[in-house]
């Protein structure tokens, strides 16, 4: 057990330091050391990076499709079908007892990721693993009745909070039925209706070994490395034809608030949103900065708020700026005009340099995962300087950003709180549901409770 620990304790520290050593500290311009790049036959594209005497290896797979492409009213597919590669849950106390690592699945809007790590001399049987995961992935009415059961169990064990009522309602009010304006672990509802023809159809579309790449890092030769990919991942089946991520843009959200109702409650999260950008785009990095401006000024503007934040969604399609909080009921409305005026006048006069400067000094020291940064260069089409150096933007420069994102735009804005106490505050118009974010609810001013 002591030689264990010793051991695992002495891979994380290896791995921080490397990554520390390979990618630059602070915010500035990140090129990447190049990694050795192979493509098998099959379309899969490995990148390999060996570190000679590491006793560990680290292997991370992509798929390059995620729950964007989850069908209407099935949300929660694409994570079924992530929880359908490891089905038995003794894998992985097995790659953590026998092979000394760890086995992760997550699953977004662009990605499902496979994360297996062990000691190197168990490179094979790893590699074993995720063939019998991707190559010869079990989807049978057992496995799959079993599987959807244990995420409805989850969902209905861990019913959603305040706060999550509101991320999914400002999600669908600003994205409607655009697929970032749905659930990616799927809902209650969703994830029932998900049949095993719909998994079977997702794997046929999305996991083939050209929609996927795989880095492997650590003590691994690499013609060690080729020999054993090729023998046990090589006959992973190529797909006819890509999918690509195009779908038809979102109309503008409706303008009035959406109050979601929770009566009883004293206090309300309040959510405003617009439309954000891609993650290749340029101005993503600016956006995040601007995030962090926008926080710190809406929360000295209404010092009342609680759970203050701001954040830039970026995906692999434009996606959200969102601005969150919860407030007292009577202070809702108080709270709602300075979080617009923030908007405004970030759009009009854009941050102070001190403002940019704290914001830049704020960005995390932590470097990101080597893995991810080159799964991210193919997932979105990146250069190998995958971030600016944010060090040399401007306050023009986020002041032009700032009308990119909030100049003559549809502000999305939701409230999850008592809907009576929450009307004495706003005092105009606004669309009432009763607790269901996502639901239509015709065009009244005030929509009546009903059964959704």
């Amino acid at each position: 057990m002591i030689k264990r620990f010793t051991r695992n304790a002495w891979f994380h520290c290896s791995v921080c330091l490397l990554l520390i050593a390979v990618i630059s500290g602070r915010a500035g311009a990140q090129t990447l050391p190049e990694p050795a790049r192979e493509q098998l036959l099959n379309g899969l594209k490995v990148v390999f990076w060996p570190q000679p005497g590491d006793g560990n290896v680290l292997v991370k797979l992509r798929i390059h499709s995620g729950a964007a492409f989850d069908l209407a009213g099935k949300d929660g597919t694409m994570a079924l079908l992530g929880d359908a590669l490891f089905p038995d849950p003794a894998t992985r106390e097995y790659v953590t007892e026998q092979l000394g690592g760890k086995l992760e699945v997550s699953t977004d809007f662009d990605r499902i990721d496979v994360t297996l790590s062990g000691r190197a001399s168990e490179f094979e049987r790893i590699i074993d693993l995720l063939r019998a995961a991707a190559v010869t992935t079990q989807l049978t009415p057992e496995i799959i009745s079993r599987l959807r059961e244990s995420r409805i169990k989850q969902l209905s064990e861990t019913p959603a909070s305040a706060a999550e009522l509101a991320d999914r309602a400002i999600a669908t009010r600003l994205f409607g039925n655009f697929p970032y304006g749905r659930t990616p672990g799927g809902t209650l509802e969703s994830v029932s209706k998900i049949e095993r023809a719909d998994l079977m159809l997702a794997r046929e579309r999305f996991l083939n070994a050209d929609n996927a790449t795989l880095v492997v890092i650590g003590g691994i030769e690499k013609s060690r490395a080729l020999r054993t990919l090729r023998q046990l991942i090589g006959p992973w089946q190529k797909s006819d034809r890509t999918v690509p991520a195009t779908f038809r843009q979102p109309p503008p959200p409706d303008a009035r608030v959406l109050v979601v109702n929770q009566t009883g409650t004293t206090s309300s999260e309040i959510r405003l949103a617009v439309r954000g950008f891609a993650y290749s785009d340029r101005d993503a990095a600016a956006a995040s900065l601007l995030a962090q401006i926008a926080r710190a000024r809406w929360q000295t503007a209404a010092p009342d708020l609680s759970a203050t934040f701001a954040r830039h969604e970026a995906h692999a399609l434009p996606g959200a700026f969102v601005m969150g909080a919860s407030a007292p009921n009577a202070s809702v409305s108080k709270a709602l005009a300075a979080a617009q005026q923030v908007l405004r006048a970030l759009a009009q006069n854009g941050p102070t340099p001190t403002e940019l400067e704290a914001a830049v000094n704020r960005q995390p020291s932590q470097p990101d995962s080597y893995a991810d940064r080159w799964l991210d260069i193919d997932t979105y089409k990146l250069a190998a300087t995958t971030n600016p150096d944010l060090r040399s933007l401007t306050v023009a420069d986020l002041q032009r950003v700032a009308v990119r994102l909030f100049k003559d735009t549809s502000v999305a804005t939701v409230l999850v709180g008592d809907s009576e106490q929450i009307k004495a505050s706003l005092g105009g118009s606004f669309e009432l549901l009763p607790g269901k974010p996502g639901i239509k609810t015709g065009s009244d001013p005030v929509v009546p409770t009903r059964k959704p």
